[in-house]
């Protein structure tokens, strides 16, 4: 294997269920790819949605560091746009100091939510937010936890007040568009792109890998975060896939569902049709899996695979991570490493 593998856990919420079901699920998925080899366990960030109960990845870092022993954990992402870079990195510096040596920072520009809800996260409401301001607020952050403020900056001295002990947390610029591959590169960042998101984003490890500049790394570093289920069956991940098939038809229609049953779902689509998967999606068996993998790694040229899915059935979910890091042996590899 050429790449590493890790997970992307956006606390999915099964219909008639509840957000601390969903909590209690993603601790212990992250306490199983602990054992099962992972590399990462990232949580993302989605606000005022029925499906999704990672309102605040930051609020959860803690909690699945502690629950864990190896596996590196952080944000997929922090949205930037909503937050003070201050705040930011006085809170994953927090992080580090628990978890030395294991937190990662993805940063993002997406609302992660409708432009309404991210009107409301915003502190002053007297205007909207522009996007051009990012890379400052990016750039700031950065300097505020690697202490790089310009001496004349008026936040300089704040540097010195960040949480210590823990060092610092890795950061990751994540994205699906030109703008955050720009930006990725010409930082000098690790990236990842959200292939699950934009399907046809091979062009963006081009334009990263060409404009890189070293920065906190010295050579381009790449993820590529991809839909993934994995089951002893083909014809049963295709099964697995449905909830997620309807949920995004009720998303294009702009309406907001929890996570349908995979009987719920197969009865929508024999009543409306399956509209088909927009979007690329890795499934079947873990063979089938794995050769799929293979194509998606070596189309962006991949360091690293981030898996992500929504099941309703949490038993299924963990055992797709299971099949997956048994068919490449991670356990070995992470004792080995």
């Amino acid at each position: 294997m050429t790449y590493r593998l890790s997970v992307l856990d956006q606390s999915p919420i099964a219909e008639g269920s509840t957000a601390t079901d969903a909590l209690k699920n993603t601790l212990d998925l992250a306490r199983n790819c602990d054992a099962l080899g992972y590399d990462r366990y990232w949580m993302a960030e989605h606000h005022a949605s029925p499906g999704l109960a990672g309102a605040a990845p930051e609020a959860m870092i803690g909690p699945v560091a502690l629950a864990t022993s190896r596996i590196r954990v952080g944000s997929g992402g922090i949205m930037l746009p909503h937050y003070s870079p201050f705040k930011v990195a006085e809170t994953f510096a927090l992080l580090s100091a628990l978890a030395p040596g294991r937190i990662d920072l993805g940063i993002g520009r997406a609302p992660g939510s409708d432009q309404r809800t991210a009107f409301a996260l915003q502190r002053d409401r007297s205007r909207r937010m522009p996007v051009d301001d990012f890379p400052n607020n990016l750039a700031e952050t950065i300097a505020y936890l690697d202490g790089t403020m310009p001496a004349d900056h008026g936040f300089a001295a704040l540097q010195d007040t960040l949480p210590t002990g823990g060092g610092t947390p890795e950061v990751w610029l994540l994205g699906s568009s030109p703008d955050s591959a720009i930006w990725a590169a010409e930082a000098g960042l690790p990236y990842c792109i959200a292939d699950f998101i934009n399907s046809d984003a091979a062009s963006l490890a081009q334009i990263y890998r060409s404009r890189f500049k070293p920065g906190r790394i010295a050579a381009p570093q790449l993820t590529v975060a991809t839909w993934t289920i994995a089951a002893p069956t083909r014809e049963e991940a295709e099964r697995l896939s449905l909830p997620s098939v309807m949920m995004f038809a009720h998303l294009i229609r702009g309406e907001l569902i929890a996570v349908p049953s995979v009987a719920t779902a197969e009865a929508w689509v024999a009543e409306n049709g399956n509209p088909g998967r927009r979007r690329r999606t890795t499934l079947g068996t873990p063979a089938e899996v794995r050769s799929q993998l293979d194509e998606v790694a070596a189309l962006y040229g991949a360091d690293e695979l981030m898996l992500v899915n929504i099941l309703p059935d949490h038993e299924a979910r963990v055992r797709s991570y299971a099949l997956i890091a048994a068919e490449y042996g991670l356990a070995g590899l992470a004792k080995a490493a």
